[in-house]
């Protein structure tokens, strides 16, 4: 009785006083944002809610669990085409190559100068060093987490936005998904790279078993993808939790995050399938009711004595950092031939949004020992203010409607 008693408060703590405040504020502040403050407010003022049970057990498993089926919603968002309305497609479709080339610049100039710039000016200072990897590894995780974009907030992002803005969402969408696939291959790369060739010792039986199991899947799915087209609903649905518990169980055997696994996992379903299950409703769920007492959890876990204003000066710088290198790598070279500057600066605009991408990877990053207390607190904080900044940042460099005042969501 005492733990259900607990996951209501920490149901009403930081699901409900977070939806509350989003409503009153219109949808104006992206949702992922307040309870993530909230939490970071009670560490730095050491409000004793562990009194009341806060973390509650219940409340860590459901809200574990919607960031895992988070991050399985992003890898089947990768199959789910943009908004084809005749009105959205003012921007013609760039090559691909110019696609994937503009998608390079975009996740590679601000992580080369956000890890350049954490390793000589960040680093060196008191309490920032990684406690269990060396320098490097350190400048290369921050930077990581400094070039991500968040993927779910802008798909909810684009479906809101103006048919006269739709399609630079949707272009700066495609560029999210890879942005997010390769956020997720750097967190794998980064992981091994920590363990070093400690990470190809001591397998058991489990590894094998793990590998089979991924190269199973994909094998499955290519399969069913050219023979199984159109199945019954009952056997995509049965699909999907043995994908998501498959994926997750192999990568945390393979000694990686079970979050990089409920990624692939999802992105290996068969295309047809995935187009027949309501992933925007499932994820958006999984964002509104349950994901929150993650975040909240995730605020309370910073070190509050961490959180102190130089570090929060440092957040602030790498905000500075993060908003200019992002919007600056997409103006210099634009991922589509013939955009506006206005075009390219509101692409860049929403690109810099870090959303629960950069908070999950960078609970991935602590975890791991890869980031220290006080980076941790800054890159969360940078989260928080990155993504608060979307919306409005994105009304000053994009194009202008004819109400000149484009309804971004939270």
């Amino acid at each position: 009785m005492a733990n259900i008693t607990a996951l209501v408060l920490d149901a009403a703590l930081f699901v409900l006083l977070p939806w509350g405040v989003w409503r009153l504020v219109h949808r104006a502040i992206p949702i992922v944002v307040l309870p993530i403050l909230l939490g970071i407010v009670l560490a730095v003022m050491h409000v004793p809610v562990q009194t009341i049970g806060i973390p509650s057990v219940y409340g860590n498993n459901l809200g574990w669990l919607a960031v895992l089926v988070l991050a399985f919603t992003a890898g089947l968002e990768m199959w789910q085409p943009p908004d084809a309305s005749a009105s959205a497609h003012t921007i013609p479709p760039p090559p691909l190559g110019r696609l994937l080339g503009g998608a390079l610049v975009a996740l590679g100039g601000p992580f080369v100068i956000g890890s350049v710039l954490v390793y000589y000016f960040f680093l060196p200072l008191h309490g920032w060093h990684p406690p269990h990897v060396g320098r490097l590894i350190g400048s290369l995780a921050i930077g990581l987490c400094i070039a991500v974009s968040a993927l779910p907030v802008l798909i909810g992002i684009v479906r809101e936005l103006p048919p006269l803005q739709r399609s630079i969402g949707q272009l700066a969408l495609k560029l999210a998904v890879v942005d997010d696939a390769a956020l997720w291959i750097g967190l794998v790369i980064l992981q091994f790279a920590a363990r070093g060739p400690a990470a190809l010792h001591g397998w058991t039986g489990l590894e094998g078993v793990a590998v089979v199991l991924l190269v199973a899947l994909a094998v499955i799915s290519n399969w069913a993808t050219r023979n199984m087209r159109n199945p019954p609903l009952v056997v995509i649905w049965t699909a999907v939790p043995v994908y998501l518990a498959a994926g997750s169980w192999a990568s945390m055997q393979l000694g990686l995050h079970e979050l990089i696994g409920a990624y692939f996992a999802g992105a290996l379903m068969p295309p047809r399938w995935v187009a027949r299950l309501p992933v925007e409703q499932v994820g958006r769920f999984s964002l509104i009711w349950l994901a929150p007492m993650f975040f909240g959890h995730s605020g309370l876990h910073i070190n509050g004595d961490a959180l102190t204003w130089p570090s929060v000066t440092a957040s602030l710088m790498l905000v500075v950092i993060s908003v200019l290198a992002k919007i600056g790598s997409v103006y210099a070279f634009p991922p589509a031939p013939g955009l506006t500057r206005r075009q390219a600066l509101g692409v860049g605009a929403l690109l810099q949004c870090k959303g629960l991408m950069e908070i999950v990877a960078a609970t991935i990053l602590h975890a791991q020992g890869m980031l220290s207390d006080f980076a941790f607190a800054s890159l969360m904080v940078l989260a928080v203010i990155s993504t608060a900044l979307t919306g409005p940042l994105f009304r000053l460099f994009a194009p202008r409607t004819e109400t000149d005042r484009p309804p971004i969501p939270g």
